[in-house]
């Protein structure tokens, strides 16, 4: 196999398992959904940019720096336990503002002047279950021998990575917006939606960090 075709391969590889990751529903997808129907297209790409630069520090720091996170386990515990109270309080938060709307206001997450990009950083930083996602499919894909263990590879690897998590999150900004208006849903609907996706997400963290807080 030629060096340019296993590059390519190596870009694939990060591009596939990164926009599939990003295909079930999540509150980032959700939000970046909402984002480009209550504001804009463009300021949901600068959402989604947001995101996935996060994603491909989280992706960086999971190919070579494991071993910080065993020696500074109460680092990672205190963010992943952030993220639960965060995210509860966020959607009982947009669960009841949604309930109390008479107009068609934009969800709570949005209602402020943070630049999205900037919006997609933070919401993509206090999510560190990503961390854990990239290590077993990195490990396997190294295991497997899909992916080198060079700084090049691991490069390529996380620029793939990138494109991919923008892509999946492209499906819900332009598909989310597609199927909503075809559906004429409310924005108070959306916003009691984008709540529960708050709510299951924190209910997913919170059992991860009870059960399975490394993995």
């Amino acid at each position: 196999m030629s060096l340019y075709l296993f590059m390519l391969l190596t870009i694939f590889f990060g591009f596939l398992v990164s926009f599939l990751g990003q295909l079930p529903l999540g509150n980032m997808s959700f939000t970046a959904t909402q984002v480009g129907l209550q504001e804009s297209i463009s300021k949901a790409w600068q959402f989604a940019i947001g995101v996935a630069v996060v994603e491909m520090v989280y992706l960086r720091f999971a190919l070579t720096g494991m071993d910080w996170v065993v020696q500074h386990r109460m680092v990672y515990l205190g963010l992943g336990w952030l993220t639960v109270g965060l995210f509860l309080v966020l959607g009982i938060m947009a669960i009841f503002s949604a309930k109390k709307q008479q107009t068609e206001s934009k969800a709570l997450v949005l209602n402020n002047k943070l630049n999205r990009f900037v919006l997609g950083l933070t919401m993509s930083a206090l999510n560190p279950v990503q961390i854990p996602f990239w290590v077993l499919w990195t490990s396997l894909l190294i295991q497997t021998k899909r992916l080198a263990v060079s700084s090049l590879d691991f490069n390529l690897f996380t620029i793939g990575a990138g494109t991919g998590t923008i892509a999946g999150l492209a499906v819900y900004i332009h598909g989310g917006k597609w199927l909503v208006q075809k559906i004429k849903a409310s924005n108070r609907s959306l916003n009691i939606a984008m709540g529960i996706v708050f709510l299951l997400t924190a209910l997913l963290q919170l059992y991860r960090m009870i059960y399975h807080p490394f993995v």
